[in-house]
C-alpha cells in the first residue's frame, strides 16, 4: 500500500505546471509544491533578484564613472599674455556621448541583456519578455519618473533642461524608435524582420549619438563651433597638489576662508572641521548622471552614500556657518580668475542700509566684461522680516543696461509709517529674463540684503560677531561694531580690551577708548594692533567689551567678543593637516578610487561603516542586501585598469542575474496566469527601473537643471530599442539568413503596446513642452507652483495606468487588434 502511494506521488510530482518555461529554472524539487506557494516564492525571488541587479548595477555605474571621468592635458593659448600657453585638463569623454553610450548601457543593461539572452536562449527565435520589458520600461521611465520628478521639487522652485537641443534630438528618436518598431513589425514586412531592417535598427544607435553630439555643439544653428562656449568650459587655473604631488579637489584659500567663517570653536576637533569642509565641497561640486544612479541603488541597499551625511551636531554647525557666511567654492571663482567672454551682471554690494525716513534706497547693478551691447536683467524683491506693501514697495520689473553703460542705479521705495519698529530686512534678487542667458550671465552677487533702519530710536550697539579669529602676522585685528534697531541722534559707546590667556603689550596693544556714531550711522570698526613676536606659541585670546553707552543707546546682546590670535606656523600646520583629512574624506565619497579592502569593509557594514548617521532604513536595506553586497565585493575595484576590468566583470554578473530574472519572471507569470507581454511591461519593467527612479528624484532635488533627472530619459528609451532590439535582431537575422529562412518576430501584443505607448509619449512630450513655456507651470519642466505641478504629476500617472490597462485588455482579447 505504501509503495503504491509512493509511486502515485512520484508520478503526480513529475508533471507540474510551467515546468518548461525557463532556461535554467524551475528546480525539480518544486514538483510537489502547491501553485500558490510556488507563485509566492517566485515573486519574492524576483524582488530579491531586482535588488541584486540594483547593487551590481551600482558597481557597473562606478566603473563607467571612472572611465568617463578620465582627463587629458592640453596646451591652450593664455588669454592674458600673448604667445604664452596654459596647460589645462579637459574631459576625454563628452558628456552627451557618455550619457548615450556607456551611461545608457549602464542604466538599461538589464533590459538590453534580457532581450539578447532571451533570443539566444530561444535558438534565435524571438520571445515576448525582452521586447515587452523594453517598451514597458520606456513607458515607466517617461511617464512615472517624470511624474515623480515634477512633484518632488519643493514649490515654487523649478528645474529646466539646459541642453535643450540635445533633448529635442533624443526626444525625436525616443518617439521614432517605437514608431520604427511598429513599422518594421506591422507595415514593411509583417511579422518578419529582414536583415536590412535589423541593420538599420542597430545603426540608428550611433546615429542618435552623433546627432545629439552635434546638437550640443550647436552644429545645426551655426557651422562654426562656438569657441567662447568652449573656453568657458575650461578651468584655466592649475589645480593644487598636496605634498605627495597628488591633485586636490579644492584650493587652500577656500579652506582657510572656511576656517575663518567657522570661527574658533574649542568643541570641534580637526577631524570635525575637515568633515564640515568636505560636506561644503561635496555640495558645491557638479554631479554626473552616473553618480545619481549609483546613489539611487545605494538608497535601496542601505549602502554608503556618495553625499556626506553629517551627525546632528555637525549638521547644526554647518547650517549656521552657511547662513552666516557661505564660502565661495572652486567652481565660483572671483572675476580676476575668469575669462569674461560675456557681459556679467551682479550687485555692486550685497548689503544695503536705509533710514526709514529717507523713504528710498538705491541699489547698484554693475556690468563687467563686454560693454558694447544692450543687456536686459530683472530685479525682484523678496520679503524678509520686512513686508512688501507695509514696509517697502514691492519691485518685480525688467530693466535694460544700454550699450556703453557699466552701472545702473535702481531705486526701491521704503514706507515711513512713523511708528517705532525694530530694524527690518528684505532681499533683492538679480536674474536674467527668459532668453537673455544666451547673451549675458550673472555673477556671484545676485542677492542683496536691504536693512530698513528705524530712525525713531537711538538703537542698540553690539559686536557683529561674538568670536574673531586672526593670524599673528595680521598687523591689526579689525572688529566690527553695529548699531541696530535705531539710528536716531548722536550716540557714543566706550570699549576696552581684557586679557584672557593673551597678555597685553606682549601679544596685543591694549585699548580703552570711545566710538562715536553720528545720526544715521550704523557701523564702526575697532582696530587693535597685534604683536608678532616670531616665537612659536599656542593660540591665545583676549576680549574686547563695550560699556557706558550714551545718547539714549543701549548695549546689545553681543557686548563682548573674544579675539583669538593664531600663530602663523601653527595655523599653516593645522591647515595642511586639515587639508589632508579633507582629501581623505573626499576620497571616501569617490567611486573612482575604491580598493578591494574598502569594498569588503563597506559591503559588510551598514551605511558603508558610517554607523553614526545610519537610520532604520539603512539597517533594513543592509540586512536584505547583505548577501549581494558581499558577493559583489569580489568584483575588481575601479582602481584597477582604469575601471575597465570592473566594467566587464560586473557586466557578466548582470548578464547572469538577468538570465535568471527572465526565467523567474516567465514562470511567475505562468503560475499566476499572466501573459509574458503583460509580465514584461509591468513587473519586470518596474523592477529594472527602480534604481533609475531614485536616481532621477535625487538629481531633481540636488541638481540645478532637469538634465540629469529627465533630460536623458528619452535618450535612454531610444537606445533601448536601437541597441536592445537592434543587436539581438541583427544576430538572429544573420543566423536565419545563413539558413535562407526568414527571421520571424510576431507583432502580436507588442505592436499594440508600442502604439499605445507612442500616443502616451506624444501627449507626455506636449505637456513637458507646455510646462517649459507657460508661466502657470513656472516655465520649467520640473517643479513650479504647487497645484499645477501636482496636476501634471497625476496626469502622467493616469497616462501610465491607462497604458497598462489598454495593453492588458488587448492581450486578453477584450480589445480586438489586428497587427
Amino acid at each position: 500500500m505504501s509503495t503504491e502511494y509512493a509511486n502515485l506521488t512520484t508520478v503526480s510530482c513529475q508533471r507540474f505546471k510551467c515546468s518548461g518555461r525557463g532556461l535554467i529554472l524551475p528546480f525539480g524539487t518544486e514538483a510537489c509544491m502547491s501553485i500558490q506557494l510556488r507563485a509566492v516564492l517566485y515573486f519574492i525571488f524576483l524582488l530579491y533578484l531586482f535588488l541584486g541587479i540594483a547593487i551590481i548595477a551600482d558597481i557597473f555605474m562606478s566603473s563607467i564613472e571612472t572611465i568617463t571621468s578620465r582627463k587629458q592635458k592640453i596646451r591652450y593659448p593664455d588669454p592674458g599674455e600673448k604667445d604664452k600657453y596654459l596647460t589645462v585638463e579637459v574631459q576625454l569623454w563628452n558628456a552627451t556621448v557618455a550619457n548615450l553610450t556607456l551611461m545608457a548601457l549602464g542604466s538599461s543593461s538589464p533590459e538590453i541583456l534580457l532581450s539578447i539572452i532571451e533570443i539566444v536562449g530561444n535558438r534565435f527565435e524571438a520571445g515576448e519578455l525582452g521586447p515587452g520589458t523594453i517598451v514597458g520600461s520606456a513607458a515607466y521611465n517617461l511617464l512615472m519618473i517624470c511624474a515623480l520628478c515634477i512633484s518632488s521639487i519643493k514649490a515654487p522652485e523649478t528645474r529646466r533642461i539646459k541642453l535643450y537641443n540635445v533633448f529635442l534630438v533624443t526626444s525625436f528618436f525616443g518617439f521614432f524608435a517605437y514608431i520604427w518598431l511598429f513599422i518594421v513589425l506591422s507595415v514593411i514586412s509583417k511579422d518578419v524582420v529582414d536583415l536590412w531592417e535589423a541593420i538599420i535598427t542597430f545603426l540608428m544607435f550611433p546615429l542618435v549619438v552623433i546627432l545629439a553630439y552635434l546638437a550640443e555643439k550647436n552644429f545645426f544653428i551655426s557651422k562654426e563651433i562656438n569657441m567662447e562656449e568652449e573656453e568657458r568650459t575650461l578651468i584655466l587655473t592649475p589645480p593644487e597638489v598636496d605634498e605627495t604631488g597628488n591633485q586636490r579637489v579644492f584650493r587652500k584659500e577656500d579652506l582657510l576662508q572656511f576656517l575663518r567663517d567657522l570661527g574658533q570653536s574649542t568643541s570641534l576637533s580637526l577631524e570635525d572641521k575637515a568633515q564640515l569642509f568636505a560636506a561644503k565641497l561635496s555640495e558645491s561640486m557638479p554631479r554626473s548622471r552616473m553618480q545619481y544612479r549609483i546613489e539611487g541603488a545605494r538608497m535601496l541597499a542601505g549602502g554608503k552614500s556618495l553625499f556626506p551625511n553629517l551627525p546632528g551636531k555637525l549638521q547644526e554647525i554647518y547650517n549656521a556657518v552657511e547662513e552666516r557666511s557661505p564660502i565661495e567654492n572652486g567652481q565660483r571663482r572671483q572675476i580676476s580668475e575668469e575669462i569674461e567672454l560675456q557681459p556679467k551682471l551682479e550687485f555692486s554690494a550685497v548689503v544695503y542700509a536705509v533710514l526709514e525716513r529717507e523713504q528710498k534706497i538705491d541699489v547698484m547693478v554693475k556690468r563687467t566684461g563686454p560693454i558694447d551691447v544692450n543687456v536686459r536683467f530683472r530685479l525682484d524683491t523678496i520679503d524678509g522680516t520686512a513686508t512688501a506693501g507695509e514696509d517697502y514697495e514691492k519691485l518685480s520689473e525688467e530693466f535694460k543696461m544700454e550699450s556703453g553703460q557699466q552701472e545702473k542705479k535702481i531705486t526701491i521705495h521704503v514706507i515711513d509709517d512713523n511708528q517705532w519698529e525694530p530694524d527690518e530686512t528684505f532681499f533683492v534678487k538679480l536674474s536674467l529674463p527668459e532668453g537673455e542667458e544666451k547673451h549675458a550671465k550673472v555673477g556671484s552677487k545676485t542677492i542683496a540684503l536691504v536693512t530698513i533702519i528705524n530712525d525713531d530710536d537711538p538703537g542698540f550697539i553690539q559686536f557683529e560677531e561674538p568670536i574673531t579669529l586672526v593670524k599673528e602676522s595680521v598687523g591689526k585685528a579689525e572688529i566690527k561694531v553695529a548699531r541696530i534697531n535705531g539710528a536716531d541722534g548722536r550716540v557714543t559707546v566706550h570699549y576696552r580690551t581684557k586679557d584672557i590667556d593673551a597678555t597685553a603689550r606682549k601679544d596685543y596693544q591694549p585699548v580703552d577708548s570711545e566710538l562715536i556714531f553720528e545720526h544715521g550711522e550704523i557701523s564702526k570698526v575697532i582696530a587693535i594692533p597685534i604683536v608678532d613676536d616670531l616665537e612659536a606659541e599656542k593660540d591665545e585670546s583676549f576680549a574686547v567689551e563695550l560699556y557706558d553707552a550714551t545718547g539714549g543707546a543701549n548695549i546689545g546682546k553681543n557686548a563682548k567678543t573674544v579675539v583669538t590670535i593664531i600663530n602663523d606656523d601653527d595655523y599653516k600646520t593645522m591647515a595642511n593637516k586639515m587639508a589632508s583629512l579633507v582629501q581623505v574624506d573626499m576620497d571616501k565619497l569617490s567611486v573612482t578610487k575604491t580598493t578591494w579592502g574598502q569594498k569588503f569593509r563597506e559591503a559588510m557594514n551598514v551605511n558603508g561603516g558610517d554607523i553614526e548617521t545610519a537610520k532604520v532604513g539603512h539597517y533594513i536595506g543592509h540586512t536584505l542586501a547583505f548577501f549581494w553586497k558581499v558577493l559583489f565585493a569580489f568584483v575588481p575595484p575601479t582602481s584597477i585598469a582604469g575601471g575597465w576590468l570592473t566594467f566587464f566583470v560586473s557586466l557578466l554578473f548582470i548578464a547572469i542575474l538577468t538570465a535568471i530574472v527572465g526565467d523567474v519572471a516567465a514562470i511567475f507569470g505562468c503560475l499566476v496566469g499572466l501573459k509574458d507581454s503583460i509580465t514584461a511591461i509591468s513587473f519586470v519593467a518596474l523592477g529594472t527601473s527602480l534604481p533609475d527612479t531614485f536616481a532621477s528624484m535625487i538629481a531633481a532635488k540636488n541638481s540645478k537643471t532637469a538634465d540629469d533627472a529627465i533630460g536623458n530619459v528619452t535618450g535612454s528609451n531610444s537606445v533601448n530599442v536601437f541597441l536592445g532590439l537592434g543587436l539581438p535582431w541583427l544576430v538572429a537575422a544573420i543566423y536565419w539568413e545563413s539558413k535562407n529562412l526568414p527571421f520571424t518576430v510576431k507583432a502580436g501584443d507588442l505592436s499594440f503596446s508600442v502604439l499605445v505607448f507612442s500616443v502616451c509619449c506624444i501627449i507626455g512630450m506636449v505637456v513637458l513642452t507646455l510646462r517649459r513655456f507657460l508661466g502657470v507651470f513656472g516655465k520649467a519642466e520640473l517643479g513650479g507652483p504647487t497645484i499645477p505641478k501636482y496636476i501634471c504629476s497625476i496626469f502622467f500617472v493616469i497616462l501610465w495606468i491607462g497604458y497598462l490597462t489598454l495593453s492588458g485588455l488587448q492581450a486578453y482579447g477584450h480589445i480586438k487588434w489586428q497587427s
